[in-house]
């Protein structure tokens, strides 16, 4: 095994070669490079799969053993300073790297069908294979200022993934939004990190097998060692984690966009762990991270495929491809989409026994011993995350499809993206390259959306039509991590079995609210902790229901409001409640209207200001020093005539007078 952990370096390096490659091809050959695009989109899943098999190879012996292995090069600048570079293997590492793979994995090969129409295909997936790339090397750092440099390519790649359509307002903008606060926020890592080696003379310090990988959390759980010995640093992030749970879940609650709904849901599952992180429940707080990545991933992949199959009736638009209002009754169009959404809904809702129901019961539980307040509120967000996911379900799967319903009204003409073949043996090649006609623009496509058979002529559908076999089958492996993936940290110990994998795997590991971690809990206690948590989510669940499914309600245009107020006559104080809320959730918390105030509109001000001195002191100075140059230049050249007997007698005059003037002042 010692053999094995020596070629642990290469494990960051491997999916380097395909942004360094596709960089040098579309510079130097782009078209011999853009016609093998399929071989680079295989060889990235292939040499990801690769560090996949090495991470498991590394991760079967840690069970057991916990065993930690690190290598460092140094290279000694003076005998006081010295630069260390290095990795560092443990279970949290083997962990993390079978994390990062998978769903990457998962996400090219979905990217492969879900990305083949678009013109930015390799620079897709050059970005995809860096940002990899910079997570391994994040994950298996050994020191601080590692750390940071990975850090940063991992902001750069967000960066470029986020405006990857550049051309659309509304990426340039969220790209730009990224990038200002990523600056902000890295500055304060730079300082934290030299703050640190001033107190201690040493930035390189030793990490033991206390780590994530997860943006921020990572950095949290890395010096989860140092946080553990200053109370107020650990009260600070459990303060900041119940915050970001209910602000993400409240600003849930009203999105009309599909993928908007999901990441505000992000947020408030990633607070979750900031606060079992800050209860000093490092087990409960990885567990989370993992069965939320599967089951958030799943979610994330399956609403992809929902836009894609809507772009069929509204067009490549993301406002309303996108757009909730305008789904709905998908159930029977894209029923394997919308089984594998629902599994991931449920997970992330707290159903047993899907992952996310283990992990958060846990962190539910854990807080009831940290403070009362934080677990009143945790309870209380577990019911709003039922509430706004199956909110997502019911209008995006259930009832009628609302734009076809609208079209058929107006009679308006559809986009044609679907195409029929009357060859009885035409199937879809992989490689196949075609060109397929969009209304009245010709665009390539290396497939077909879809392919009927058997018919004469071309048909326009009105309805959406399910994703291509490649864009299911991520869909299903990660629909099977979150029917499976929290087997591994079943917190309980009865009759001689022992469930908790991610125990073993991450022993010792630090619990403050339990000493005696290894002492589990037996079947009665945790059916107590379960039924209640599991009440919570299933009223939320009931509540959607009753608002949002067509069955029971007529609220066809997401507004809470009206619905309400066709069941209760007169409106009560809870209706100006709920107002707010929705109007609060619509809006985003005016996170957006706050920095367009304060700080937009303020350093625009300032840049005015700026402007104007710039423009009328400083230039003004400048200017008049030059026209005044200009006048005296002017008015002396009048006063020479041009004979040098005349430059002597003057030069003389000026001697004379000065020599006068300096006698007369000695005397």
């Amino acid at each position: 095994m010692e053999h094995t952990y020596q070629y642990a370096w290469i494990i960051p390096f491997l999916p380097l070669p395909i942004p360094m490659l596709l960089g040098v091809g579309l510079l130097l050959f782009p078209t011999a490079t853009k016609n093998l695009r399929r071989m680079w989109s295989f060889t990235s899943v292939l040499l990801l799969s690769i560090v996949m098999t090495f991470s498991v190879n590394l991760s079967i012996p840690q069970i057991n053993s916990s065993s930690i292995y690190q290598y460092v090069w140094s290279w000694t600048i003076n005998n006081d300073f010295s630069l260390e570079f290095g990795y560092l293997i443990d279970p949290l590492t083997s962990i993390m790297s079978i994390l990062i793979t998978t769903v990457g994995i998962m996400v090219l090969i979905y990217s492969d069908n879900y990305m083949s129409h678009d013109q930015g295909y390799l620079r897709f997936f050059a970005y995809m294979s860096f940002f990899n790339a910079s997570m391994l090397g994040l994950v298996t750092s050994s020191n601080l200022i590692q750390i940071y440099i990975f850090w940063e390519l991992v902001g750069m790649c967000s960066y470029l993934l986020i405006g990857f359509w550049f051309t659309r307002p509304i990426a340039a903008n969220a790209c730009q939004k990224a990038f200002v606060t990523n600056r902000v926020g890295d500055f304060g890592l730079l300082l934290g990190i030299l703050g640190l080696y001033w107190i201690t003379g040493r930035a390189y310090s030793y990490f033991s097998s206390y780590t994530l990988v997860a943006a921020g959390i990572f950095l949290l759980a890395r010096l989860f060692p140092l946080f553990i010995v200053i109370p107020y640093i650990m009260s600070l992030i459990s303060l900041i984690g119940i915050i970001t749970i209910l602000l993400g879940a409240t600003l849930a609650l009203a999105q009309k966009d599909i993928k908007r709904s999901l990441a505000y849901s992000t947020m408030s599952q990633l607070g979750y762990t900031m606060l079992a992180l800050g209860m000093g429940s490092y087990r409960a707080a990885l567990f989370h991270l993992i069965t939320h990545a599967y089951s958030k991933a799943l979610l994330f992949l399956g609403s992809g495929s929902i836009i894609h199959s809507m772009e069929a009736i509204v067009g490549y638009s993301p406002d309303k491809s996108q757009n909730m209002v305008l789904m709905g009754g998908l159930t029977k169009h894209v029923p394997i989409t919308k089984n594998t959404f629902l599994l991931g809904t449920l997970s992330l809702c707290g159903i047993p026994p899907l992952a996310c129901f283990w992990s958060k019961d846990e962190i539910l539980n854990d807080s009831w011993l940290y403070s009362p307040i934080f677990a009143i509120i945790a309870c209380l967000t577990a019911g709003l995350t039922a509430f706004y996911m199956f909110r997502i379900y019911l209008l995006t799967f259930e009832g009628y499809l609302n734009k076809v319903q609208k079209q058929k009204k107006k009679k308006m003409r559809l986009l044609t993206l679907l195409t029929t073949d009357n060859n009885e043996n035409a199937k879809a090649s992989f490689f196949s390259k075609k060109v397929y006609r969009l209304d009245a623009n010709v665009r390539k496509m290396t497939r077909p959306l879809i392919t009927i058979n058997q018919f004469d002529n071309k048909n326009t559908f009105l309805y959406p039509q399910e994703s291509d076999n490649t864009m299911l089958f991520p869909l299903f492996v990660l629909a099977l991590f979150t029917l499976f993936v929290g087997a591994i940290g079943i917190p309980f110990n009865q009759e001689r079995v022992y469930f908790d994998i991610l125990s073993k795997w991450l022993n010792p590991a630090t619990n403050l609210l339990h000493k005696n971690f290894n002492n589990h809990g037996d079947w009665y206690e945790f059916f107590r902790n379960a039924i209640f948590s599991v009440s919570i989510s299933y009223f939320g669940i009931f509540l959607a229901s009753l608002l949002y499914n067509p069955v029971y309600s007529s609220l066809k245009d997401l507004d809470l409001i009206n619905s309400l107020a066709k069941k209760v006559p007169k409106r009560t104080f809870w209706d100006k409640i709920i107002n707010k809320v929705y109007n609060w959730s619509y809006n985003r918390g005016y996170i957006d209207a706050f920095y367009e105030t304060s700080l937009t509109k303020g350093i625009r001000r300032l840049a005015e200001l700026t402007h104007f001195f710039d423009e009328r002191v400083i230039e003004g100075i400048t200017n008049g020093v030059g026209v005044m140059s200009f006048f005296v230049g002017e008015s002396i050249k009048y006063v020479g005539g041009g004979r040098i007997s005349s430059y002597l007698f003057l030069y003389l005059s000026s001697v004379s007078i000065l020599l006068l003037i300096s006698y007369f002042l000695n005397q």
